[in-house]
């Protein structure tokens, strides 16, 4: 495995490549992006495949957890290593951004300001311009992303279909622990006790989901609005009864996160973002 920390070192390791499978990370990583690169080998078998490892300013607001992000570059490089990653693109900031980042890359309010958004302010704005400038630093026929950042999953998709990039986005299921909790680099704020709670974000999802399907099965597509906002508002009740502080429990439409206002045969997902003491988890459940 070869790793190149500018952008003129990249691209000469991956002039040979016929074809190159892509994986953006901000590092920190776990059984779940590994799943990611294994994903990318599997879709793409004779290409080099690239790892970036990156925490991007651009998404982080002035009061989030950029500075104490955790960066594990060394545990980080065995890992990918032993996973089979070609290659590992691991810039500074001087190198990604050697002036400031004046153009970036706006994805449309009616996806990028809602949930995530509305309570990020710009941060698909961040994700958007460093996913879209490590497109053209890598040049990938595939990208890898997880589904557990399901909104950010479907703004760079949008971003690719819209910027005509030739590039396939392949979305990977998210990988779990044993209690059902969704793999995350931010688990690691959670202190024991709160790591035995944790599950309880999957558990609300879990239980929303089932309240939906239970409602599907009575046909009441005319109380669609009224039902989903009741199953809403109980999960949050609930989460803040076990001492969470949530952000959102909402049910929504899979294709655009619309609000659901009558049911019928279309995919649904439930999402969630709630914080636990300190550490703030997201998580999501197609239906």
């Amino acid at each position: 495995m070869q790793i190149a920390h500018s952008i003129e070192d990249l691209r000469r390791l991956l002039k040979p490549a016929k074809q190159r499978a892509f994986v953006p990370t901000m590092g920190n990583l776990h059984a779940g992006h590994l799943e990611l690169v294994k994903v990318a080998k599997q879709t793409l078998p004779d290409a080099i495949c690239v790892a970036s490892i990156f925490v991007n300013r651009l998404q982080f607001a002035p009061h989030e957890d950029f500075d104490s992000y955790p960066r594990t570059f060394a545990n980080d490089c065995a890992l990918l290593e032993a996973q089979g990653c070609d290659v590992v693109f691991a810039p500074q900031e001087k190198d990604l951004y050697p002036e400031p980042q004046v153009f970036k890359v706006h994805p449309p309010a009616e996806l990028a300001d809602i949930l995530e958004g509305a309570f990020r302010p710009g941060f698909f704005v961040g994700v958007s311009t460093v996913v879209h400038k490590l497109f053209n630093c890598v040049q990938p026929d595939v990208a890898v992303f997880g589904k557990k950042d399901y909104q950010q999953l479907m703004v760079i998709q949008r971003m690719v279909h819209q910027m005509a990039l030739p590039i396939h986005i392949v979305g990977v299921d998210t990988l779990r622990a044993d209690d059902g909790l969704a793999l995350s680099s931010r688990n690691g704020y959670l202190s024991s006790d709160e790591r035995a709670r944790a599950v309880e974000l999957s558990a609300t999802l879990k239980h929303m989901a089932a309240s939906v399907l239970d409602q599907l099965s009575g046909n009441l597509a005319s109380d669609a609005a009224k039902v989903v906002t009741q199953i809403e508002d109980e999960a949050m009740q609930s989460l803040r009864d076990k001492g969470w502080q949530p952000d959102y429990l909402v049910v929504r439409h899979q294709h655009d996160l619309s609000v659901v206002t009558q049911f019928s045969d279309a995919p649904l997902v439930v999402l969630g973002a709630a914080r636990l003491g300190s550490t703030r988890l997201i998580d999501n459940l197609e239906i």
